[in-house]
């Protein structure tokens, strides 16, 4: 039982890997240069372990990379106080106001659903997307439902294909790192060696 369930996984990940669609990542690559070149700045938005992948990315965009970049789940106490404050809700786009969100910006969304104002799952997400539409910034996502809020109004997203309906999230999670992986060490957007 134990290791058909681990083969059927690595078996998951690699279909998933053949299926994913490479044009959306190479014009997710295209794009994040481009903000590069307006001296825009990446802000990086996720909840749970999208969170964590968050601050990972924006580690490697900005050494590898050479871009400005951020994430407010960084900041535990401003992201809670905020929370306690003025809710959920409002705790990213409020974040971003502060950061002087611009055109030249962009938004990277990383979640599974990508937000859903219906289910009222990551309103935060969906609020902050709002957002930036409203000051003009691109919205990038990776995310593993293809109806969520960033899937439908980003301007470049990359969907993570779902294969077996229960393991959306962990599939969706672990592809989030691949392919921001593939983007930092992309020749487009690459600008220092990794040390190993």
């Amino acid at each position: 039982m134990k290791s058909s369930h681990i083969n059927n996984f690595f078996s998951e990940v690699i279909s998933i890997a053949e299926k994913i669609n490479k044009s959306e990542i190479q014009k997710l690559a295209e794009n994040i240069n481009n903000v590069r070149k307006k001296r825009g700045r990446l802000f990086f938005l996720g909840v749970g372990g999208s969170a964590g992948n968050c601050s990972h990315a924006v580690n490697d965009f900005r050494k590898l990379c050479n871009l400005e970049s951020y994430s407010p789940t960084d900041n535990v106490s401003e992201l809670t106080a905020r929370i306690n404050d003025e809710g959920w809700d409002s705790s990213f786009s409020e974040w971003l106001k502060v950061s002087n969100l611009k055109k030249e910006d962009a938004l990277f969304i990383m979640s599974v659903g990508g937000g859903n104002l219906k289910k009222k799952v990551s309103v935060n997400l969906v609020n902050a997307i709002k957002y930036a539409k409203i000051k003009k910034s691109k919205v990038f996502g990776i995310v593993g439902k293809d109806n969520g809020y960033t899937r439908l109004h980003a301007d470049v997203s990359v969907l993570v294909p779902n294969v077996n309906d229960k393991l959306i999230t962990p599939h969706s999670e672990a592809f989030q790192a691949v392919i921001w992986h593939c983007l930092v060490s992309h020749p487009l957007l690459q600008t220092r060696k990794t040390k190993w």
